[in-house]
Order: structure tokens, then sequence, then C-alpha cells
């Protein structure tokens, strides 16, 4: 079973009846899953964070620090998508943001119905 979100019904899903979190770097909707564990999807567009290099970086900073993460997150699909400010921020700044992103989605997701 993949942890990540692929097909355009997955991502249409959790736009549609998702909860809106995020930060200065990212935004994110999560939406409770039948999957029995956290799935992760990535919108990151060339006109937020730039060239393939900047988008691509982003990316390996949201999947790793979702790898890190992902045991301490309820059954959700989360959709997380870069902001501009991204761009040109530091690799440890991004690193803590998506630690605080995961500390929200946990406190909120978890005991929501919603989710």
């Amino acid at each position: 079973m993949a942890l990540r979100l692929r097909s355009k019904r997955e991502f249409d899903t959790v736009y549609a009846r998702g909860r809106r979190l995020g930060d200065g770097f990212f935004g994110a909707v999560a939406h409770s899953n039948t999957v029995g564990r956290a799935r992760l999807g990535m919108a990151v567009a060339v006109r937020t964070a730039g060239n393939s290099v900047q988008r691509n970086r982003i990316r390996r900073i949201i999947r790793e620090s979702f790898r890190l993460h992902q045991h301490r997150l309820p059954a959700v699909d989360l959709i997380v998508s870069a902001r501009a400010k991204a761009r040109g921020a530091a690799p440890q700044a991004l690193r803590s943001s998506l630690a605080a992103l995961w500390d929200k989605v946990k406190e909120q997701c978890e005991s929501s119905p919603r989710a």
C-alpha cells in the first residue's frame, strides 16, 4: 500500500472535504481516510516555487519530513502545497515549519470528525 496520493480523484476528494491548515511557507489540506495511516500528496507549483531544481528541493524536504513524522499522524490524507516564501527559505526553516504543520494536523484532525 502506497503512502502517496497520486490520482486526481484522491486530490479532488481531499480538496472538497478537507480541513485547511498552514503557515507562511506551506499550506495543507487534511481529510480523514479509511486506510488507517497518513498519506501524502504534494502540490508544488512553478509559479510558487520556481524552476524544477527549486521545486524538487522543496518536494524532497516535504517527503523527508513526512517520512520522519508519519508515525505520529492520524489516519488522514494530506495535500501539502508550497507558498511563495518557501522558494528562497533555508532548508532548516522549511523543516521546522513542516514539523509545526504536522503538529497542527495531529492536534486538529485526531479528534475532529470532519478532518
